[in-house]
């Protein structure tokens, strides 16, 4: 049947060209962008699989980046590792020539190429560095990213090569010690406070007791107990015994067994008839007690327990009073530390890195503030410019009076831990005995020195092999990728020259289907 309403063969026609013109434009897109899935729209699954390993080989890159740049790293620290054996080894056989009988102008004339040998050593170890990273200093290790590791559940792990520091430095060792007046940071103070002589309690450093009463008789004795502890300066401990008062003074850093040392030898130096003096001193003075025993052989001797004194000097800011304690300007050093004692309690706050003497005083303040110190005010002036100008902490009594030991405040340089190669600066061949000291010492430098070129040559071996599994890795993933989104060029070529034929025929058969309802007209002439 035919109608002018609805012409079936059109429709057919148009159909069938948009299924052509569809299958065109696909293979259009394939053509122009090399990709058979483009887009999320193309196939969402193997979109969404093709994005994740992409980015993955992106991440990879990075890797490789990094691994190339520990491996240069670590090839440094190799190099100078290596030139420092080679130049122990020339010190070695300096020191073996000096094993000989040599006159004083040959020996010195051996040292001053050890000297510049170790001038040399030096030089290279300070210069051994890539990007910042010196791995001849110190001992903290480094991390090198190494892989990305995607579990089945897709969660990412990144993994790290460590490589550990091999202390080169020459160095010697400096200990902790008090700074002078001309080193930044220096703790002093020009205000005064105001003293006075108070008892020590039980419990304190240095408090005397006895359970002794008046003379001690013949055959018997009496002990007295000198409480643990590291005593304060200038603390003053007294005994009477033979009709006299022997006081003992302590000095920097003395505890309970150097009271009680010190008190028996005065007390032997007054020959008291019939008293023999045993001091037995406390395992350990920080916290087990000492103590005294006065045994009476021959006679009675007389002993005042009542006169048993233990005295310390304190100091007080009185009540609206204000002490200024001053940090002097300068670079600080990590772990310097600094001390101020108020409130019967030391406050000692330690240098961080990069440290000013403002962040010192902010720091003892913050531990002065957390001690809680009755009617203590504390104020921090910062430095206006802290390399040169001082930091201000004022302590102020408001309420009553603050007990303060001014003679405490206290500030020390750091100690410094000799290098790796520190006894490097003891050689000598000065003399014979010095050059076969110095035969043993070059041999524990030269362990030292190999054994971090071996470290640093396995760490750069293990470093290149990961960096040429990841650049096959990358190579592996990115294959596997065009295998999942490239388009076949033969195959898109090819489709697209018979769609284009099927094309033009749809288009050909449509122009006929619309011609259909003409042919009707003729059956009404």
């Amino acid at each position: 049947m035919s109608s002018i309403l609805t012409n079936n063969s059109a429709m057919v026609a148009l159909q069938t060209l948009r299924g052509i013109n569809s299958n065109l434009e696909t293979v259009q897109s394939e053509i122009s962008t090399g990709k058979k899935v483009a887009t999320a729209k193309d196939n969402a699954a193997i979109w969404a699989i093709s994005t994740v390993m992409s980015t993955d080989v992106d991440s990879f890159n990075q890797i490789t980046d990094s691994l190339n740049k520990g491996s240069s790293t670590v090839g440094v620290a190799r190099a100078a590792s290596e030139q420092v054996t080679e130049l122990l080894q020339d010190m070695k056989n300096l020191i073996v020539s000096a094993q000989e009988d040599l006159n004083a102008d040959d020996r010195a004339k051996i040292q001053t190429d050890i000297d510049a040998k170790r001038t040399a050593i030096s030089n290279i170890v300070n210069a051994a560095q890539f990007n910042g990273q010196n791995l001849l200093q110190g001992t903290e290790s480094i991390s090198i990213l190494a892989s990305l590791d995607r579990g089945s559940d897709g969660s990412v792990t990144a993994t790290s090569i460590t490589v550990n520091r091999q202390d080169l430095q020459t160095n010697a060792a400096v200990d902790a010690a008090d700074k002078a007046a001309s080193d930044a940071g220096y703790v002093s103070t020009a205000d005064s406070a105001t003293d006075s002589t108070v008892d020590l309690s039980s419990g304190d450093a240095g408090f005397l007791s006895t359970a002794q009463s008046g003379t001690i008789n013949d055959g018997n004795d009496a002990d007295i107990t000198v409480d643990a502890g590291t005593v304060n300066a200038g603390d003053e401990f007294t005994i009477n015994v033979g009709g006299s008062a022997y006081t003992y003074t302590a000095s920097e850093g003395d505890t309970s067994n150097d009271v009680a040392a010190g008190l028996k030898t005065l007390i032997d130096a007054g020959s008291i008839a019939n008293l023999t003096v045993t001091v037995t001193p406390g395992a350990d003075p920080s916290s087990d007690d000492a103590t005294i025993n006065l045994a009476a052989s021959g006679g009675n001797v007389t002993f005042d327990e009542t006169a048993l004194a233990a005295e310390t000097t304190e100091s007080v800011i009185s009540d609206g009073d204000t002490v200024d304690v001053t940090l002097a300007g300068g670079t600080i050093s990590e772990g310097d530390t600094f001390t101020i004692n108020v409130g019967d309690a030391d406050y000692t706050y330690t240098a961080a890195d990069g440290d000013t003497n403002n962040d010192v005083a902010a720091g003892l303040k913050a531990l002065i503030d957390a001690g809680g110190v009755t009617d203590l005010v504390v104020t921090v002036t910062d430095a206006a410019d802290p390399t040169s100008d001082a930091a201000t902490i004022s302590l102020e009594a408001d309420g009553s009076d603050v007990n303060v030991n001014l003679a405490g405040l206290a500030s020390q340089n750091a100690a410094v831990a000799a290098g790796g190669l520190g006894a490097i600066a003891d050689l000598s061949v000065a003399t014979s005995a010095d050059a076969t000291t110095a035969l043993n010492t070059i041999e524990d430098l030269l362990d030292t020195a190999i054994n971090a070129a071996t470290a640093f040559g396995s760490a750069q071996t293990q470093i290149e092999g990961q960096g040429e599994f990841v650049q096959t890795l990358i190579d592996s993933m990115t294959s596997g990728i065009g295998a999942m989104v490239d388009a076949d060029i033969e195959a898109a070529s090819a489709k697209l020259q018979a769609l284009q034929v099927q094309q033009q025929l749809g288009v050909q058969a449509l122009s006929i289907a619309n011609s259909n309802p003409q042919t009707l007209l003729s059956l009404f002439r």
